[in-house]
C-alpha cells in the first residue's frame, strides 16, 4: 500500500507469521512444498470419518453418499499443548481443535515477531480471524454425554479471535468472520483496514478451516461441486469440481513507519 496521508505513510509491513497446511507443518516446509510441486491430496483419513460407511463413486446414489474421497488435509490436528496456556485437559477436549489451532498458530505468529507471552500483555493488537466450519459443533451436539461446562465457548467460532486475546492479554479488536471461502482474505483487509484507522497498533490476521464430519462433504456431492478424480484444474477444459482442504496461517502486521530499523516492533 503505497498511499499516504498527512503525517506518514499508510504502507503495512508483515513482521510475523505462521501456519499448518496439508504436508507442512510450518511455513518454510509449505514453500518447500511449493517448490518441489509436491501434491498433499490424500484419501480423507480415518480419525476424520469412516470413508466406507458414505463412499458410493456413483454420483446419482441415494442418501447420505459422497462420491469424491480425498483432499488436503493436515496431520495432527488434535494435538494441543493446553498447559502452555493454562487451560485445563477438561476444557481442552471441549474446545474446538479450530480453535486451539488459531490460537497455537496466531501465539507462534506473534513469536515469530520478536515478542513473548509476557512482553504481550496490554498490547493494542487487534486479532481478526476467518472460521466458518460449524463441524465440531454438530458433532458435540450428536455425541452422548459431550456437553459440558465449556462446551458453549469451546463450540462458539467467536471464540476463535476472542481466546488468542484473552490467552495473551491483548487490548485491540478481537474480531471473528465467516464470509465462505474469503475469510482469510477478508479477516486480512480488515487487520489492514484497523492499522490504517489506528484503531491498533498491530493485527494479527488469521484463518482456519477442519473437515471434521461427512456433512459438508455428503451436501457438496449432492450439488456435484467436488472432483471426483480430487484434483483442482481451474480454468482447464479437464474441470470436474473442486478439492476440499485444510489449514491454518496467521501473519502479523504493523504500520511499516513504526517499524524500527533494523528490528521488529509492534
Amino acid at each position: 500500500d503505497d498511499d499516504e496521508e498527512e503525517g506518514g505513510s499508510l504502507a503495512v509491513a508483515v513482521v510475523g507469521m505462521s501456519g499448518v497446511l496439508p504436508d507442512a507443518r510450518s511455513t518454510a516446509e509449505f514453500w518447500s512444498l511449493l517448490v518441489a510441486g509436491k501434491d498433499a491430496v490424500r484419501e480423507i483419513p480415518w480419525e476424520r470419518f469412516d470413508v466406507g460407511e458414505y463412499f458410493d463413486a456413483d454420483k446419482d446414489a441415494a442418501g447420505n453418499r459422497i462420491y469424491a474421497s480425498e483432499g488436503g488435509f493436515i496431520a495432527d490436528a488434535e494435538a494441543f499443548d493446553h498447559h502452555f496456556f493454562d487451560i485445563s485437559a477438561a476444557e481442552a477436549a471441549l474446545i474446538d481443535p479450530q480453535q486451539r489451532l488459531l490460537l497455537d498458530t496466531g501465539t507462534a505468529a506473534l513469536f515469530d515477531a520478536g515478542h513473548t507471552k509476557a512482553s504481550l500483555q496490554e498490547r493494542a493488537v487487534g486479532v481478526y480471524c476467518g472460521v466458518g466450519s460449524p463441524d465440531f459443533r454438530d458433532l458435540s451436539a450428536k455425541a452422548d454425554g459431550a456437553i459440558g461446562a465449556f462446551s458453549a465457548t469451546g463450540s462458539a467460532l467467536c471464540i476463535c479471535a476472542n481466546r488468542i486475546s484473552y490467552a495473551l492479554g491483548l487490548k485491540g479488536p478481537s474480531v471473528a468472520l465467516d464470509t465462505a471461502c474469503s475469510s482469510a482474505l477478508t479477516a486480512l483487509s480488515l487487520g489492514h483496514q484497523a492499522l490504517r484507522s489506528r484503531s491498533c497498533d498491530a493485527a494479527l490476521a488469521a484463518g482456519v478451516n477442519l473437515l471434521l464430519a461427512p456433512t459438508t462433504f455428503v451436501a457438496t456431492c449432492k450439488a456435484r461441486m467436488l472432483s471426483p478424480t480430487g484434483r483442482c484444474r481451474t480454468f482447464d477444459a479437464a474441470a470436474d469440481g473442486y478439492v476440499r482442504g485444510e489449514g491454518v496461517g496467521a501473519v502479523v502486521l504493523v504500520r511499516a513507519a513504526d517499524v524500527a530499523a533494523g528490528g521488529r516492533v509492534l
